[in-house]
């Protein structure tokens, strides 16, 4: 008699069923049913040295890839170890789906090891939590999860997996992937009154956010920009939107600091139109608090609505189709953006960025001198992958973009750690592309355990480590609130040592005059490459030199 099916063996043909290429994930006593399946078939594992930074994979994966990245962790702190990275991905906007195991169903009210109300903790740091009570359920859980992971705005889903559920034998049979829901466009009506506002406006504005960036809004915008060429300001999540061919109306990177000529830009504005925006990226206190003029948005969900982001007109359903129905709406526009004093102030500032950091020859290495020889040896076509500090700041404002999803960062949650899992997701998502990832020294090691895992699965990237032994970013804020730092120093770390202990490569630059030679090596270099970058963080002040009491930092 032929032995039934378990609930482990049906989730996996599920996963199957939903295409599932890779799962990031650690075993563990009441998911190693899930493992043993795994050992004969169904999506390939990646196993991972930390539970966070699979589910940072996972997500970085979902968002290039634009299906569900799948992430597998035991029961307790398997589960509560995933925390981080699931609310990294909600509040980024990174489509996850996360599977954790639980005790038996007739355990969960006694008091023992790893018992846990999986679903109570993820509910705040997901969009959709659910506990599997009966195996038979397990197709329709997956493909829930699934579903609503990918539905805007994106984000992470967690389904909770008793043992006994994994065990027991199940009737079951996986149901087919649902097609992505199709968002219609906004009424007529609607789209010639915005038509109407901008129109008329004298100095509008477009403010692209993070959703923008999905492949066939950033067309539809650049075809719209095209027609109708005004300032664009991004924040950090939609750099690359603007391409090389409508530089001039690229107006900046706007975030956390409220203290660029873009911000400005808004200011003046009587039209500020948004595009795929979420109000985590740049929080509307701080850069629409004080505006008079109309605020348009655009999207295909309506945004969290407070006393500082209440738009008088919106457009939501299929963005793409919106920007295209509404730019046959709008008059023909010769206008130069440039022509608006702060725009040129933009242009002029990074080319001035470009000049002074050939000017830097110092050492440590002045920023600006690294994002110059950086940006003059990889093509528009490498994925540059950035984590959370002073790094990001500098990289956000003055290392050009010209493609979506080509220059990455955690802006949601600013989360320390994302960029060396990334750049492993990343490799797997775009396999034989170059891949650059970059973090502070005190981010690096958040996450550097996952150096092995490069090393096993034979990744191609190369990792930057910006080195000053400390917190920087928490140290300048701490100077320009208190005059003073504490608690934000730390020991130094030989990078080049740690990388040679994990059989990856190991650099180091001992001069400016030595970077791109370096760099060459590294991106010539098979597998992983650590390079150890000591850098001059002197004129940090600079990047936040009008701290909002407001800010989200």
């Amino acid at each position: 008699m032929a032995r039934s099916r378990n609930g482990a063996e049906l989730l996996v043909q599920c996963l199957e069923t939903q295409g599932v290429k890779y799962i990031f994930g650690i075993p563990g006593a009441k998911v190693d049913a899930i493992f043993d399946v795994l050992a004969d078939h169904g999506p390939q594992l990646i196993l991972c040295r930390h539970e966070q930074n699979a589910a940072f994979m996972a997500g970085m994966y979902g968002l290039l890839t634009g299906t569900p990245g799948v992430c597998l962790v035991t029961s307790g702190p398997g589960v509560t170890n995933l925390v981080t990275g699931l609310s990294t991905a909600t509040y980024d906007g990174y489509p996850l789906v996360a599977l954790g195991g639980n005790v038996r169903r007739g355990l969960r009210h006694i008091k023992t090891h790893q018992s846990l109300d999986n679903v109570g903790v993820m509910k705040a740091v997901t969009k959709h939590s659910v506990e599997i009570y009966d195996g038979d359920s397990i197709p329709e859980a997956v493909v829930n999860a699934f579903q609503e992971s990918a539905e805007p705005p994106l984000g992470a889903t967690f389904i909770s997996l008793p043992q006994d559920v994994l065990l027991g034998p199940v009737e079951a049979v996986p149901l087919s992937p649902l097609p992505p829901a199709v968002h219609g466009v906004a009424g007529a009506e609607a789209i010639r009154e915005v038509a109407r506002r901008i129109n008329s406006a004298r100095q509008p504005v477009i403010f692209a956010g993070m959703f923008a960036s999905r492949p066939d809004v950033t067309k539809a915008l650049r075809d719209l920009l095209r027609r109708y060429p005004v300032p664009v300001v991004n924040t950090y999540q939609a750099a690359g939107v603007v391409p090389r061919d409508l530089f001039n109306c690229y107006a900046g990177s706007l975030g956390i600091f409220r203290n660029q000529p873009g911000d400005r830009l808004l200011q003046q504005a009587d039209v500020v139109l948004t595009v795929g925006f979420d109000p985590a990226e740049y929080d509307p206190e701080v850069w629409n608090k004080t505006r008079s003029g109309t605020l348009i948005d655009i999207s295909e969900h309506r945004p969290a609505i407070d006393r500082h982001f209440q738009p008088a007109l919106e457009l939501i359903g299929d963005m793409a189709a919106n920007l295209d129905a509404l730019a046959q709406q709008l008059a023909s526009r010769t206008d130069d953006p440039t022509a608006n004093p702060l725009v040129l102030e933009v242009q002029d500032a990074l080319l001035m960025a470009k000049v002074n950091g050939v000017r830097e020859v110092g050492f440590p290495i002045h920023p600006l001198r690294l994002i110059y020889e950086l940006r003059n040896l990889i093509g528009d076509d490498v994925t540059v992958l950035c984590d959370i500090g002073s790094i990001y700041v500098w990289m956000a404002r003055y290392f050009q973009a010209y493609e979506p999803y080509r220059l990455l960062f955690s802006n949601g949650q600013q989360t320390l750690g994302v960029a060396l899992p990334w750049a492993i997701a990343t490799c797997l998502a775009r396999p034989g592309e170059k891949v650059v990832s970059m973090s502070g020294d005190g981010g690096f090691l958040f996450s550097a355990m996952e150096l092995e895992t490069a090393v096993r699965e034979k990744c191609n990237f190369v990792h930057l480590v910006w080195c000053d032994d400390s917190y920087n970013m928490v140290k300048i804020q701490q100077e320009l609130k208190y005059g003073r730092p504490f608690g934000v120093d730390f020991g130094p770390v030989d990078i080049v040592k740690y990388a040679e202990a994990f059989g990856a490569t190991g650099l180091r630059i001992h001069s400016a005059a030595e970077i791109g030679p370096v760099l060459r090596q590294a991106l010539n270099t098979p597998g992983p490459v650590l390079v150890e970058i000591p850098i001059d963080y002197s004129h940090n002040q600079e990047l936040c030199a009008t701290v909002s009491e407001n800010a989200a930092v």
